[in-house]
C-alpha cells in the first residue's frame, strides 16, 4: 500500500471521526468509533469500518450511519480537499471481535498452567 493512501486512510479517518461524534444522535450509551478506513487505489471508494460498545448496538449504529450517508458524504466532501472524492461505505469492524476472542484465548492458557 503507497505512502499516499496511507495518508488519505488516516485523514479520511479523522475527519469522519469528527463528523460522527459532532452531528450524528445515537441513542444513548452507545460509543461509536472509526476504528480503520480502507481506500481503493483509484481513490474512488472508502471502506470505513465502526465499532460500538456494547458490540450489540452494532447493526442499529450502522443503520443510522447508512440512513445518514448521503448527509455524511455532503459534510465530508465539504471538508476534505481532494479529487477524485471517495464514495463513504460503512462495514462492521469484525477484527476486533477476533482480537478479544484471542486475547481470551490466551488468558485462559495462562491461567491453565
Amino acid at each position: 500500500m503507497s505512502k499516499r493512501i496511507l495518508r488519505i486512510n488516516a485523514l479520511i479517518k479523522e475527519v469522519l471521526s469528527q463528523l460522527i461524534l459532532r452531528e450524528i444522535e445515537f441513542p444513548s450509551n452507545i460509543l461509536v468509533t472509526v476504528t480503520r478506513v480502507a481506500t481503493s487505489a483509484d481513490l474512488r471508494e472508502s471502506k470505513v469500518f465502526i465499532s460500538t460498545i456494547p458490540e450489540e448496538k452494532l447493526d442499529k449504529v450502522l443503520q443510522i450511519l447508512n440512513k445518514k450517508i448521503y448527509f455524511l458524504q455532503q459534510k465530508f466532501n465539504q471538508k476534505v480537499k481532494m479529487k477524485p472524492l471517495p464514495r463513504l461505505k460503512f462495514f462492521p469492524e469484525e477484527k476486533t471481535a477476533e482480537a478479544a476472542k484471542v486475547e481470551e484465548i490466551l488468558e485462559e492458557l495462562k491461567s491453565k498452567r
